[in-house]
């Protein structure tokens, strides 16, 4: 395998760090871009650059990607072959209490982006989308071929429109670009506000975990492994521009006049919240107490990802079960946090 210079931004984050992880192990170098907000703990965010840190292809770069001269200093010094975008100002409900930050990070920050990648071309860009985009479409499961036009916060419209952003640069300037939609993301190194952690935090502390929707909800649980094998398949295999595809009857993820598609990453299974928490609670050792709440607005009651196409390109789906990611996430929360068993 050829070893390669990745950008990744957002290693200080929760997928960032496992990807880098994943590429530094397998010997390629890797120059992380991230800002280390403090929109979650920070000190989680620095023990994962600890981590990285020990790797000689590790090359730390501190900065914020809405500012255009510093993106393009790091492209201009490392010249890389592939750049993975994974830095965003995430959460759904966040979304609706600062919405500026998206646009910030998530459309100021993917232009320099995009703009890096064509001053300065790389092989293959491959960004984070999300299932979120799927919006009000209840079409189950969820195929990549299907409208994603309504969606229901700024967060999912942010990332829906780096998907329109990158389209029209591979079209004009002709690098191939990937985009991702991640479907619930969980497993160690988790971020504080996704609702493993929260749930596993509460518990221990013995407070009542708060469920809404009264429970009726169902998701397309990903363990966070999955999905970065995804991202590093898929970044191997940049898309080309599709020679079958209809203009007066497009298929939206593809394109006819450019390299771009847009791939589902989920476990492809639709697990039931009230199953999710019977798992972390066998895992813990401890009943819950439940504070049964409204759905939230914004909120969908379920996803589930059809990963047809991801296999189609790279050969892969995930397969790692609930009951064992987890288990793993749970070793993990009480290893790093200290607490005996």
């Amino acid at each position: 395998m050829a070893k390669k210079t990745y950008v990744i931004t957002g290693t200080a984050g929760f997928i960032g760090y496992h990807l880098a992880d994943l590429l530094l192990t397998q010997g390629h170098q890797v120059v992380g871009i991230d800002i280390v907000s403090d929109y979650y703990e920070v000190s989680l965010k620095e023990a994962r650059l600890a981590n990285l840190k020990k790797f000689d292809g590790f090359v730390e770069k501190r900065i914020d990607l809405a500012d255009w001269d510093a993106v393009e200093a790091v492209f201009k010094e490392h010249n890389p072959e592939i750049c993975v975008n994974l830095a965003a100002q995430a959460g759904v409900r966040y979304s609706l209490e600062n919405p500026r930050a998206y646009l910030r990070s998530n459309v100021d920050g993917f232009l320099n982006i995009l703009e890096a990648c064509r001053h300065y071309p790389v092989e293959h860009l491959v960004y984070a989308s999300t299932s979120s985009a799927y919006g009000a479409n209840t079409s189950m499961p969820f195929k990549v071929s299907e409208s994603a036009e309504h969606p229901l916060t700024l967060y999912a419209t942010t990332k829906k429109s780096n998907e329109l952003m990158a389209h029209t640069y591979s079209h004009l300037f002709r690098f191939p670009s990937t985009g991702m939609r991640f479907f619930t993301v969980y497993g160690p190194w988790g971020r504080p506000d996704m609702a493993l952690f929260m749930f596993t935090k509460d518990i221990l502390a013995g407070r009542p975990i708060n469920v809404f929707n009264n429970g009726d909800m169902k998701r397309d649980f990903t363990y966070v492994k999955d999905i970065v094998q995804g991202i590093s398949k898929l970044a191997d295999v940049p898309p080309s521009i599709d020679t079958d595809w209809d203009a007066t009857n497009p298929n939206p993820n593809t394109s006819g006049v450019a390299p771009y598609r847009v791939v589902n990453i989920g476990n492809s299974r639709c697990e039931k919240l009230m199953r999710y928490i019977e798992i972390l609670e066998e895992k813990l050792g401890i009943k819950a107490d439940y504070n049964m709440l409204p759905m939230q607005d914004g909120d969908v009651p379920a996803t589930w990802a059809d990963v047809s196409e991801l296999t189609e390109i790279t050969g892969y789906a995930p397969s790692i079960t609930i009951e064992e990611g987890i288990g793993h996430f749970v070793d993990w929360y009480k290893s790093y946090y200290k607490i005996n068993s």
